[in-house]
């Protein structure tokens, strides 16, 4: 199973001192030097960690796979257009979170999600779209023209016990076995931690988990390296 890094929590470190330090480009490198096979940001509307100068010079360095997190905003849509990142994950965003909340509805907005799929593939653009692991979602995915989707794992990850939690990956197991049935590639991400992340890992048909705010921080104590390591390690 390969692991996404998501190094937005590096840019918000920076953002809160407004300087140029940490740097997510440096970190990037860092994470790919330990491993890791794609590299995720998300290009927020209001630029709260990630900004344009990241997203182009990621573009230029990074030497696995950029994935780039957006919205179906007309602004950030042409930025994808012209940067043009090996993917590009559809999500869902709301200025007053503070992270993704849920999947991105799909089935009631698929006229408009359907014409940004378009425009970029025609780009060359892979295209994933970050989902609640919903049946109904899951076809109208496919039908919106995505090659990819990508599982929200939120509700396992903050299950409070363990029926839960047995439940909630049910419903990521049923819908990894759904997805790979209709011919789509499966990811999965959204709060996983070195402590829940196995048993989603051995999960069939996911191929990819997306995974940052829980590296970073253990990156502050062991460092980035060791981190992307040790999480690796875990999926492996």
């Amino acid at each position: 199973m390969k692991l996404g890094v998501n190094i937005d929590h590096v840019a918000t470190l920076r953002q809160a001192r407004k300087t140029i330090e940490p740097d997510p480009v440096w970190a990037a490198a860092i994470c790919e030097l330990a491993g890791c096979d794609s590299i995720v940001v998300h290009l927020r509307e209001d630029r709260r960690h990630i900004a344009d100068r990241d997203v182009e010079i990621l573009r230029k360095t990074v030497r696995t796979r950029f994935n780039l997190e957006m919205s179906v905003n007309r602004e950030i849509v042409d930025i994808a257009k012209t940067i043009r990142p090996d993917q590009a994950t559809l999500v869902p965003e709301k200025r007053s979170e503070l992270t993704t909340e849920g999947g991105l509805e799909v089935k009631s907005n698929l006229n408009s999600i359907s014409r940004v799929v378009e425009i970029l593939k025609k780009k060359g653009i892979a295209v994933s779209l970050f989902i609640d692991p919903e049946k109904d979602q899951i076809e109208a995915s496919k039908k919106a023209g995505a090659g990819i989707i990508e599982l929200h794992t939120g509700n396992y990850a903050e299950a409070r016990d363990d029926k839960t939690a047995k439940a909630e990956l049910q419903r990521l197991k049923d819908a990894a076995a759904y997805g790979t049935e209709l011919g789509l590639m499966v990811n999965a991400g959204h709060g996983l931690t070195y402590q829940n992340v196995s048993e989603v890992a051995r999960l069939k048909g996911i191929e990819e988990l997306n995974i940052g705010h829980s590296i970073i921080s253990r990156a502050v104590i062991v460092g980035l390296d060791r981190a992307v390591r040790e999480m690796k390690e875990l999926i492996r």
